[in-house]
């Protein structure tokens, strides 16, 4: 697949320098791109691979200062790293536009199905589940029964998706995440066992979600185990029952998060991250790698580090004391020897 350096500008908004005519037929990096290649450049650092580089097209910031002659025609854009991936985007949804259903598949007569929607070998669906347009299921998906699955969702392969959970629109699912697996609810008996606790709620996943391979999300005990608009989570996640997770929170791998835990919008989360549960994250809370949160953090813009987490700043200065205690020690005892010393000499006096 072909594409001219006048198509890619048009598509991208851009300005053209250079041959417009041009035709790029694959995406490298720009210091491993060659000829008939397209790349890119946004961050600085690269700045010196625009003079050596045989892509035949670079994408580029609109004030990016060029000082000698290069070899690719340029498109001057706003923001090279977001064109570059809304031209990915577009790639992989043109080459990724499978449809129809291949046989061997499970699906029953009561499943509703939209347009363009594609299932793979192997998916099992269940009884009476939804599929939106332009929808992917790809093989050995499981959707259990009464899924709903929104226009335009990609499930791809190995998903397990429980009864009753809900997908919204554009919402991705990566291979061998959970959906709806049974909260870990346990009630312990007088005997010491633990009797289990039916979780009859289900999980609701919100518009634009995407969601890391191997990550898992419980069904609530009751309601709903809420993730909400535009949330990105990575790769092996723990998400607990009643969990609410808000609009456009992202949580980097290894990260857990205990039950009924609520994370307000727009938080920063580092991978490794433990919470406990029943606790409330305010708006754009930033929380640093492997730190762990035991109380409610109630101040919106707080950013966090260490177990139990505190505040960033402090956090740091309280490290720098940390590696010096062998310093001070030190310094303390021999300041213990000299007052020994003195009270030695007075005494003696």
């Amino acid at each position: 697949m072909q594409f001219s350096a006048v198509q890619l500008a048009t598509m991208l908004d851009g300005k053209l320098e250079g041959n417009p005519e041009v035709k790029v037929s694959n995406i490298a990096k720009i210091e491993e791109a060659g000829d008939g290649m397209l790349s890119f450049i946004a961050n600085p650092k690269y700045e010196e691979f625009i003079y050596t580089t045989q892509a035949s097209i670079l994408i580029v910031n609109e004030n990016l200062v060029i000082e000698r002659p290069i070899k690719p025609t340029l498109i001057r854009v706003k923001d090279a790293y977001s064109s570059f991936a809304l031209l990915l985007e577009k790639y992989k949804q043109m080459v990724g536009n499978k449809t129809g259903v291949q046989q061997p598949s499970h699906i029953p007569a009561s499943v509703k199905m939209g347009e363009h929607v594609f299932v793979g070998a192997f998916a099992y669906l269940g009884e009476n589940v939804v599929l939106g347009n332009n929808v992917k299921v790809y093989p050995g998906v499981y959707l259990g029964d009464n899924v709903i699955v929104n226009d335009d969702a990609v499930i791809y392969p190995g998903v397990k998706v429980y009864d009753n959970c809900v997908l919204g629109r554009r919402v991705i699912l990566h291979a061998g995440c959970v959906i709806g697996g049974d909260g870990f609810g346990f009630a312990p008996q007088p005997d010491g066992s633990y009797k289990k606790v039916p979780q009859i709620g289900n999980v609701v996943i919100h518009d634009d979600v995407e969601i890391g391979a191997n990550t898992t999300i419980d069904r609530a005990t009751m309601g709903s185990t809420i993730i909400r608009k535009g949330v990105k989570l990575d790769n092996l996640i723990q998400v607990a029952h009643n969990v609410d997770i808000g609009t456009n929170t992202v949580i980097a791998a290894q990260t857990g998060v205990s039950g009924s835990t609520k994370i307000g919008q727009n938080c920063v989360i580092g991978g490794q991250v433990g919470m406990v549960g029943h606790i409330h994250i305010a708006d754009n809370t930033k929380i640093n790698a492997q730190s762990g949160l035991s109380k409610s953090i109630t101040d919106p813009n707080t950013s966090l580090n260490g177990s139990p987490a505190f505040d960033y700043k402090s956090s740091l200065k309280s490290q720098a004391i940390f590696r010096n205690l062998p310093d001070l020690e030190k310094r303390v005892k021999e300041l213990e020897d000299m007052v020994k010393q003195l009270l030695s000499e007075r005494e003696g006096v």
